[in-house]
């Protein structure tokens, strides 16, 4: 599998441990910066991520800031794209399982590193259950065709 990971200077420590993670795990990873803790803003990163994802260059991405909010806000600019932000095990496996999440966004300044990375395991690993939820997400795919 093929995942995208980005951060902005707040994520940054945590984005490097999840993919050192995936690495060793044999998961084929682009890193899309931060590539230091100097300041910049994280649409830079999550925005070609995004576009990447929704362009099926990668199966999934993995965005990280310090609250995770700016970067699910900008994600889910993108159509296609359905980004979730989750903060324990419960809505990472909930947001693939219920929304077919394609982007999971993190905090660093919310998550314990350990916790994240088990998230991260969580979220990889939980396919889409499909049935009712798929008529869902195809109501939120007519709603962005619209636009």
């Amino acid at each position: 599998m093929k995942i995208a990971v980005g951060s902005d200077h707040a994520g940054f420590a945590l984005k490097e441990k999840i993919k050192e993670k995936l690495r060793q795990e044999g998961y084929e990873v682009q890193d899309f910066g931060t590539n230091s803790t100097e300041s910049m803003d994280y649409p830079d990163t999550a925005t070609p991520l995004a576009a990447a994802v929704a362009a099926g260059v990668f199966e999934k991405g993995i965005l990280v800031c310090g609250s995770g909010i700016g970067m699910s806000i900008t994600a889910n600019k993108q159509k296609g794209i359905r980004a979730a932000l989750c903060h324990n095990l419960f809505t990472a496996q909930s947001s693939r399982e219920h929304n077919d999440a394609n982007v999971l966004c993190l905090g660093e300044r919310i998550l314990e590193p350990d916790l994240a990375l088990q998230m991260v395991d969580i979220w990889l690993k939980t396919p889409f259950a499909g049935g009712r939820h798929q008529r869902r997400i195809d109501k939120i795919t007519a709603f962005e065709h619209k636009n």
